[in-house]
């Protein structure tokens, strides 16, 4: 009998990853497909006729399909901004650094994937092939090249030379949009009010007002991060900036229940409702016609307002914007999964409110933008866990507030504080340690960071344009004391939390609990949890 010979585990992975390869049918035929192998016969077209090409293999479910493809800057770009958050010093910014100009985040001429023309004859192939090359067609206009990986233009915190943010790349997502903005009568654009002018695309509001003719509801959530005046500002910015669309402040922890009557999301639907006198469905509904048109190809089904006497909403926004924690607040059930990081939802999902009101849940996208890379980060937008360059986001955090006295920080060693010296302090604070040489781990405290302010354990609310100059006006309107008892006081501090970390020596007397500070401002920094991570 001959001696088996050795067959590795590396070798072992590569046989099991051809043979996927092989079942998908987008992959070259590895080692063991000749033609004295099992599947060689499939591969050779042996199963038909001699003359005929091999049929295309079926698809197949594949795990990756929706998966975020944002993309991250190169090697050298990653060693630049390491150099960088270790040599800069962070100079405190004024309070107007924190005004955002919705103009500069979506400049002019950007906009975002389109729907190619389509009707029912077309077949799924061809719809297919049309939907990649309009999207080809777009990436290449922004100056990108379809199949080249995202991000990898250059820039130093994953943007690129033309000075564009990263955005998504997957057509799969874009299609779930697309979907979304067909089958909904009203469309539901949710943005964080942290930030309302990264959430809030002017190419998707027009092109849903103008082009689609729907109706459009921005909602501001998370209004309870923000400053009532912060948030009222920004409400009558969009207002004076989209006419056609309402805008709704909305919290999932709101303060005192509201007043009697209409008022909020359900408010601006009845309005939408008076607004149009248009006769409900009767029960003679008359049935399009699917048939062949002129040529042999069916036309196009228009869109019908309550097809079939069902209203449905429909939810788009930015990831991580709270689009699914909208839906589970209307719903009044956690009926779709939420999750700290963005990309949870993959596909829409539709679930019927009533008989007659439909939700639908969109995925959320990245659109393009001139936004800064760091912004995106701190808005939750890009995934933490796979962000390569921690400390330029923490550096743009760390010069727009004081971080030091709000976290307890230790005094720095150098002359002042850099991006790195925050990351280290934070980490020698919480016993960050790296598992072989006990040093401070300073990725996983910038992690940690950028977190919290993802969250809203460390609040960075953007402010709109003009604000400084106008607080006190804001102060003083009526609709910010409206938006502080609906958010129970805007950003207050929440109770304190104990902390792990104590003095080793409070044997001898000293306190348990460190004391933050006094500080004429609420501080919901001061005194952190244990799950930060």
């Amino acid at each position: 009998m001959p001696r088996k010979l050795p067959f590795s585990a590396k070798r072992k992975k590569q046989q099991l990853r051809d043979r996927r390869e092989r079942k998908r049918g987008d992959g070259p035929a590895g080692p063991a497909s000749g033609p004295g192998s099992r599947s060689g016969s499939r591969e050779r077209g042996g199963d038909g006729p001699p003359g005929d090409p091999p049929s295309e293999p079926p698809r197949r479910h594949d795990p990756g399909r929706f998966r975020l493809q944002l993309g991250g800057p190169r090697a050298e770009a990653l060693e630049r901004s390491r150099r960088r958050a270790q040599e800069e010093l962070l100079e405190p910014l004024p309070e107007s650094a924190l005004e955002l100009e919705p103009d500069s985040v979506y400049g002019h001429g950007l906009d975002f994937p389109r729907r190619p023309p389509w009707s029912f004859g077309i077949s799924p192939e061809e719809l297919r092939r049309r939907e990649e090359a309009a999207f080809g067609d777009f990436l290449r206009a922004l100056g990108d090249t379809p199949g080249d990986t995202p991000g990898d233009s250059g820039g130093d915190s994953g943007g690129d030379r033309r000075g564009l943010a990263p955005f998504e790349h997957n057509l799969e997502t874009w299609r779930q949009l697309w979907r979304v903005l067909e089958m909904s009568d009203i469309v539901l654009l949710i943005a964080d009010a942290r930030h309302p002018a990264l959430g809030v695309p002017p190419s998707l509001c027009s092109h849903i007002t103008q082009d689609l003719a729907k109706g459009l509801i921005l909602i501001l959530n998370k209004v309870d991060l923000t400053p009532p005046a912060v948030a009222t500002a920004w409400s009558h910015l969009l207002r004076a900036r989209y006419g056609p669309a309402r805008v709704v402040p909305f919290s999932t922890n709101p303060g005192a229940p509201p007043g009697p009557g209409k008022c909020g999301i359900w408010g601006e639907f009845g309005g939408f409702w008076e607004d149009e006198e248009e006769e409900p469905p009767g029960g003679e509904e008359e049935e399009e016609e699917e048939g062949a048109g002129p040529g042999g190809v069916a036309p196009p089904r228009q869109w019908e307002r309550y097809r079939h006497g069902v209203l449905t909403l429909g939810c788009v926004g930015l990831p991580n914007a709270g689009k699914s924690s909208v839906l589970n607040a209307v719903l009044g059930r956690s009926a779709v999964g939420v999750s700290r990081a963005p990309g949870r939802t993959r596909y829409f999902q539709t679930h019927f409110l009533t008989a007659t009101v439909r939700l639908c849940d969109c995925p959320g996208l990245v659109f393009p933008s001139r936004a800064p890379p760091e912004l995106q980060v701190l808005a939750g937008v890009y995934p933490i866990a796979q962000l390569q360059d921690p400390y330029s986001a923490v550096g743009f955090l760390g010069s727009r507030l004081a971080l030091p006295p709000l976290l307890q920080l230790r005094p720095p060693s150098g002359p002042g504080w850099t991006a790195w010296e925050l990351c280290e302090a934070w980490a020698e604070q919480r016993g960050y340690k790296t598992a072989r040489a006990a040093r401070n781990d300073v990725a996983r405290a910038a992690n940690a960071l950028l977190r919290m302010a993802a969250e809203g354990r460390i609040r960075l609310c953007m402010r709109p344009p003009g604000y400084s100059l106008q607080k006190e006006h804001w102060e003083l309107h009526p609709d910010t004391a409206a938006m502080a008892a609906m958010t129970g006081g805007g950003a207050s501090a929440p109770p304190p939390a104990r902390r792990r970390l104590q003095h080793r020596g409070r044997r001898g007397g000293e306190p348990e609990e460190a004391t933050p500070p006094p500080s004429p401002a609420p501080n919901p920094f001061a005194l952190l949890g244990e799950d930060e991570c």
